[in-house]
């Protein structure tokens, strides 16, 4: 243990590794899969298609790009900085800007020509239906 000259207290650096420890986790916990995963997304679907909707606040709907490279959806734009007079003082900036680009590994392949995406305060709605070969078919047994 350590006696610090600034005070009185008594610092115990293992308290402050667990306490480094805990703010780790609750890093990963709230953006899920790193600290660049942005735009905050969720993806679900079943049998006949996937939705993806993405947290987009301040982004123009129609500089987003939506691709589908197999099985894989590439989302990617651009979210501007904020316009702040040169004669301004900032006090926080916490609001991220700048170009992204996502990709997910979708469970089957989708119809491309068939993908719909609408944007609506912020959040956009991607829907993927699935392709019609890959769908699941149920095959009937003859009796002989």
């Amino acid at each position: 243990m350590y006696w610090s000259n600034v005070s009185d207290a008594l610092w115990d650096p293992f308290t402050e590794m667990r306490r480094m420890q805990r703010e780790v986790n609750r890093l990963f916990r709230t953006r899920g899969v790193g600290a660049d995963a942005w735009p905050p997304v969720n993806l679900y679907g079943n049998e006949a298609q996937l939705v993806l909707t993405a947290e987009l606040p301040g982004v123009d709907p129609a500089g987003l790009r939506i691709q589908i490279e197999g099985r894989e959806l590439v989302l990617g734009g651009e979210r501007k900085t904020d316009e702040v007079p040169e004669s301004a003082t900032v006090h926080r900036s916490e609001r991220a800007a700048g170009a992204f680009e996502r990709r997910f590994r979708l469970p089957f392949e989708v119809e491309v020509d068939a993908v719909k995406a609408t944007s609506r305060h912020g959040v956009l709605h991607v829907t993927l239906p699935r392709a019609e070969a890959t769908k699941p078919k149920a095959i009937a047994v003859e009796a002989s």
